[in-house]
Order: structure tokens, then C-alpha cells, then sequence
């Protein structure tokens, strides 16, 4: 390496430091965070958007801030419905805390995923996958992919019958 010049040597040296750094995105060791119950509603031929569902139980005090999937053409986003003056209201929430040890449920008339520009019908027994967007409280991002089974939605009070017009997203 003396044959090479003090600059090169410098950056050769930097980046071998960032390699060995790793990468800027990690991924939560399996006992961080437990995703189960996963699961993806079943559309109708041309539907353009689906929602998701899952528990999270964070052994660190967390946040979800973000979704990803293959599948969602125009994005996903994590969302809420609410009671808002007799009204029942969804909206766009930018994360989803999760305490420490608690179970935080994602169901069907409460917080949920939400895939917009669907390119195929999702039948059950397919498969989404979904990746989850963590953010430790020192800022640290982390990533989790889970292949989401896609499941005909129960039929008492599901609460997504008006997600028809999520299309204009």
C-alpha cells in the first residue's frame, strides 16, 4: 500500500470503515420485534387497494413508520380509523408507537396497512410480502419483510366496505 498515494490510502481506508459499519438500514434481531397473526384481505377482481393486519410486540420501545410492499404500485401507508363526531373517519397516520413488551394489534376497524395500485386480484392462499419500517428511540432505523398470507376477511363488522374510494390515492 506505500506505493499508493496519501489520498487514495485515505479513502480506501474510509471505505473500509464503512463497510464495516454496515449498513444504514438493519434489520431487528427476531426478539426486537415479534410480528404474528399477519394477515392481507382478500380483493375483488379490479379492486385497486387491500388492507393489512398484525400484532407487534416490541421488546425496546419503538415506532412503525413506514410500510413497503411489491404489490402496492401507488404505496403504502399505515392508517386509522376513527370515531370523529358520530363519523366514522380513516386517515393517513404517520407511525404506530410500540411500547415495550405490549402487544399493538393492526385489525379491521382500527389501525391497519393499507396497499394502494394493486396490479392483481389478491386471492386466498396467496402471498404478499410486506416489509415494516421501524424507528428505535435513538433514531436508528430498522427493516422486518414478512410474507403476509392473503385471507377472505371475517364477515361480522369488518369495517372496510369503505375503502372503495382509496383508488383516487
Amino acid at each position: 500500500m506505500s506505493h499508493l498515494s496519501v489520498p487514495v490510502r485515505r479513502a480506501m481506508i474510509l471505505a473500509l470503515l464503512a463497510m464495516a459499519a454496515g449498513p444504514s438500514w438493519a434489520r431487528p434481531s427476531p426478539d426486537e420485534v415479534v410480528i404474528s397473526g399477519a394477515w392481507v384481505r382478500a380483493t375483488a377482481p379490479g379492486q385497486p387497494v387491500a388492507a393489512g393486519y398484525a400484532d407487534f410486540k416490541a421488546a425496546e420501545p419503538m415506532d412503525i413508520v413506514g410500510v413497503e410492499s411489491p404489490v402496492a404500485g401507488k404505496g403504502a401507508e399505515l392508517h386509522e380509523m376513527k370515531m370523529d363526531g358520530g363519523v366514522m373517519k380513516m386517515r393517513s397516520v404517520p407511525k404506530i408507537a410500540l411500547p415495550k413488551g405490549q402487544t399493538v394489534r393492526l385489525a379491521p376497524g382500527g389501525i391497519h396497512v393499507m396497499l394502494f395500485g394493486l396490479g392483481k386480484t389478491l386471492s386466498p392462499g396467496d402471498t404478499v410480502p410486506i416489509t415494516f419500517v421501524f424507528q428505535r428511540k435513538g433514531g436508528q432505523l430498522t427493516r422486518q419483510t414478512v410474507d403476509v398470507p392473503v385471507k377472505e376477511a371475517p364477515r361480522a363488522g369488518g369495517g372496510h366496505e369503505g375503502h372503495a374510494g382509496h383508488d383516487k390515492h
